[in-house]
């Protein structure tokens, strides 16, 4: 049974209000923008309390990450729409929904994550493998068969869904700084699935193909 000071997890109530402090405090302001003192204050208790549960600020970034990366989840809707889709196109397209849902669900995370890639990168590595991994092979494998048969055009199947991580992760910031006009992961998303299907590439041979076609014969007048 769960009581006031024991409310999961093996961590009293202080720590979860410490972590849930922490994990706001970093997810707006970075490891290096909170001090323990101010996760303190958020959390209404003393900081030498801090420092008793976690001897250092980095030990209490690590466990609010850890946290809040523990707390994903895939949704068994999504995912059955991906083992179900009809063709490459329908698994891709549903595999971008399922990141897009997990990553914009938590954007307390998504800004941690960001944080921890810049300050922190040694520790995030360990954590985003011990908590996402597992999450990310299972995707991988209902995408593996269009990859083998050659419909999705990419050498791995993992590699592509990190590329689709990527868009849904860093195209907002990286639209805001090099245009005005409003972001959409969903145009990018498009782009890269011409490239995985290999529309825009059979266009392009098949435009080959004609201007050569039509070069030969005219070769062949002369």
């Amino acid at each position: 049974m769960q009581t006031s000071e024991t409310p999961g997890h093996g961590r009293s109530a202080t720590e979860e209000r410490i972590l849930a402090a922490a994990a706001s405090l970093f997810g707006r302001l970075g490891f290096n923008g909170v001090s323990t003192r101010d996760i303190a204050a958020a959390a209404e208790v003393n900081e030498v309390t801090i420092y008793r549960h976690y001897p250092r600020k980095r030990d209490l970034f690590i466990a609010v990450l850890a946290s809040e990366l523990g707390r994903v989840s895939l949704r068994g809707d999504l995912l059955a729409e991906i083992a179900q889709a009809a063709d490459a196109r329908k698994a891709l397209a549903s595999t971008f929904e399922l990141i897009t849902t997990t990553v914009t669900r938590e954007p307390e995370l998504l800004r941690l994550v960001l944080y921890s890639s810049l300050e922190l990168r040694a520790d995030l590595d360990v954590l985003l493998r011990r908590h996402l991994g597992e999450l990310v092979g299972v995707v991988a494998r209902y995408l593996e068969p269009w990859v083998i048969k050659g419909d999705l055009r990419c050498s791995s199947a993992k590699g592509l869904i990190f590329a689709l991580i990527s868009i849904v992760v860093f195209h907002h910031p990286l639209h805001r700084a090099f245009s005005s006009e409003p972001a959409d992961a969903g145009v990018a998303f498009e782009t890269f699935a011409e490239i995985c299907l290999g529309i825009g590439i059979s266009q392009a041979g098949r435009a080959d193909q004609s201007l050569g076609s039509s070069q030969s014969t005219t070769v062949v007048r002369l």
